[in-house]
């Protein structure tokens, strides 16, 4: 399928998958800034390229690739040639345990993750695409909750693992300060100085140390902080100009250019999906 000569996304929430964030895009020129999600960022390429950075490799998609991006994994993406159209679905952990124990028949006492974000399956990729086209459709209910339902199970099956999560013992470095920091105050004008006082480290050393640890800069993830708990606000009903006032931006220009960044979409558009 060619690419249309304009950029188009749409946006919805499928409330046959606990209201499970959809999206379908042609993309251009937009670049997204680096960012991560709360939930799984699954998908494939339709047609075109896409250019990604994550756990600090760069790597070129298209079609036939999937994207398997687990919660927390920080990534970027801009057009690849002349732009890229793709599909897009993000399951949060508690459906995805749902669907692998409805499927199982058993209990799923872990956390899914993938180990493998960008793998190469012309198959999984088309019966992916399938799937997302019955649910933007409209299909019946059975025909657009069965084929998604095979397909998570399939690529989990494929390409996921089980992680047993230990209790955290893990004793708080000075990176890990700044970032529990930043969660904690992320709706406050958070400066530098006052950062590398929490941590104990030179301004300089944190910013070194934090894009080590995290794969991102200390600006960009509060930034993307104040993006993921925008989504929220929105999704409750939140007006735009309320939202950038509380999740700390500067105004709702500057809110509006940041979200578009990091989920393709307008706020507006995202609260309305």
């Amino acid at each position: 399928m060619p690419l249309a000569n304009v950029e188009r996304t749409r946006f919805w929430r499928d409330r046959s998958f606990r209201d499970m964030e959809c999206l379908t895009a042609s993309f251009l020129t937009h670049e997204y800034a680096p960012h991560a999600h709360d939930t799984f960022s699954i998908g494939a390429i339709e047609s075109g390229s896409q250019i990604a950075t994550m756990k600090g490799r760069r790597e070129e998609t298209g079609p036939g690739d999937l994207y398997l991006i687990d919660p927390g994994v920080v990534h970027d993406g801009h057009p690849g040639g002349e732009g890229y159209r793709y599909r897009m679905i993000y399951p949060d952990t508690k459906l995805f345990v749902d669907i692998l124990e409805d499927v199982s028949g058993k209990a799923f006492n872990a956390t899914p993750s993938f180990p493998r974000e960008l793998p190469h399956d012309p198959q999984m990729a088309s019966d992916f695409h399938a799937a997302h086209r019955a649910l933007e459709s409209g299909a019946g209910a059975l025909e657009s909750e069965e084929g998604m339902f095979r397909v998570l199970a399939a690529l989990f099956s494929r390409y996921g693992s089980a992680i047993v999560v230990p209790v955290d013992t893990r004793e708080r470095t000075a990176v890990g300060r700044a970032h529990d920091y930043l969660i904690d105050n992320f709706d406050t004008d958070i400066g530098l100085e006052e950062l590398a006082e929490v941590t104990g480290l030179s301004r300089a050393h944190l910013i070194r140390a934090f894009r080590k640890e995290y794969h991102i800069t200390p600006h960009a993830f509060l930034t993307d902080k104040r993006v993921r708990e925008a989504r929220k606000l929105l999704r409750a009903g939140w007006t735009p100009a309320d939202v950038a006032v509380r999740c700390g931006f500067a105004d709702q220009a500057h809110f509006t250019r940041h979200f578009k960044a990091r989920t393709g979409t307008t706020p507006a558009q995202y609260r309305a999906g």
